[in-house]
């Protein structure tokens, strides 16, 4: 042969790979198939690197572990896998019922992109009961999706129960789980059809890779979740989904730092003469602590607390002389951060009056002392402007 053509397939990899405790990282498009059979026999063969090579394999088995899963699909963001998922499973003329404290990129792609589609979102209070919710889905439900605990304010809702009267009427139900991180709240195991998760908080848990993940026990429900990666073209690089597992493989470790840290903070929050009341379903005394005690194992680092009634600049004073505790608006990494929450609530249909203003904390890694020595400069900065 030619010099060029034995430099194309020089070092084609025909040796096999030494074992070494975590996947390869192959980086490949075309995917080389054994025989003229496998070309066009999708069932058992992977045609095209998109679906996924070792790192990918590897991480999706980790997951279903996690989750307790018969498949788990990958995605390029968290907001990704709400996406897909909901477009894998709903069509034109379909109504879904969710939370009123969803994620906001939730409520975007509801109301800007399945409202384009054909598909009504109707928003519901998270203090509904399981039996008012459910009672409350017309004929043409078909999805509730669940949020618990609530970005920034923190209700819960019974999952279970909400999943067991859906399912008694054919209504599919979907969990955004990211603050359990399958860790500590397995949704699957509580009746539960799909569990998503934005791995880019804590499975990552190093703020630097994006991903998301949803998870089903039904074979049917998990051959749809594959149809709509591979039709929606979703994909995830070998380096993240390499980062990703190495995340999961300290998952355990970091979630209990943060949650006992987180909690220690809560306690001395509700000592502070600043703050009015502290939104953590794990702190004893909190509400929906007893239901939080029924169905998780564990807490992890993110809560809010209410200030008694500041001015906006008393509030941005707060934030500005924080220096350990960072301003910013993903969580679930090794760092500590703070924002401010009353903006976002703006959007709501089930508009819920706080008596001060609303702040999200998430705990990081970082010694709690110093953390709370971090907290105490800013209520210092605060009460100058009280």
């Amino acid at each position: 042969m030619a010099e060029d053509t034995r430099l194309i397939h020089a070092g084609a990899g025909d040796q096999p790979l030494v074992k070494t405790v975590s996947p390869p990282i192959q980086k490949g498009s075309t995917v080389l198939l054994p025989n003229a059979a496998a070309l066009y026999d999708d069932d058992h063969f992977i045609t095209y690197g998109r679906q996924g090579l070792a790192a990918h394999d590897a991480l999706r088995a980790g997951l279903c572990e996690l989750e307790n899963a018969k498949g788990v699909c990958l995605y390029p963001s968290g907001v990704a896998a709400l996406s897909g998922a909901l477009l894998a499973v709903l069509k034109a003329g379909d109504e879904i019922l969710v939370v009123d404290n969803t994620y906001k990129p939730t409520r975007r792609f509801c109301d800007h992109v399945l409202k384009r589609f054909g598909v009504t979102t109707r928003y519901y209070d998270p203090r509904l009961s399981p039996e008012e919710l459910v009672g409350g889905a017309s004929d043409a439900t078909r999805l509730i999706l669940m949020e618990s605990p609530g970005s920034l304010s923190f209700e819960m809702q019974d999952m279970a129960a909400i999943a067991a009267l859906a399912r008694a009427r054919g209504i599919l139900t979907v969990a955004d789980n990211t603050w359990g991180s399958s860790l500590i709240y397995k949704p699957l195991d509580h009746g539960i059809d799909i569990s998503v998760q934005a791995l880019t908080k804590y499975v990552g848990g190093h703020s630097d890779v994006f991903m998301g993940s949803a998870a089903a026990r039904d074979p049917a429900l998990v051959r749809r979740l594959e149809d709509g990666v591979l039709h929606l073209g979703w994909a995830v690089a070998p380096e993240d989904a390499y980062q990703m597992l190495r995340g999961l493989r300290t998952l355990a470790i970091r979630m209990a730092r943060h949650g006992e840290s987180g909690l220690r903070i809560a306690a001395w929050l509700q000592n502070q003469p600043q703050v009015l009341q502290v939104l953590h379903p794990a702190l004893p005394g909190c509400r929906d602590h007893a239901l939080w005690a029924r169905d998780y194992t564990g807490a992890c680092g993110l809560f809010g607390f209410l200030l008694k009634p500041a001015s906006e600049a008393a509030v941005a004073a707060f934030l500005d002389a924080l220096e350990i505790f960072g301003l910013g608006f993903s969580w679930g990494g090794f760092e500590s951060l703070a924002i401010s929450c009353d903006e976002q609530l703006k959007t709501r249909k089930h508009l819920r009056i706080y008596p001060g203003p609303l702040m999200r904390l998430h705990v990081g890694l970082e010694d709690a002392d110093d953390l709370i020595a971090d907290l105490a400069k800013g209520f210092a900065a605060l009460d100058a402007l009280a």
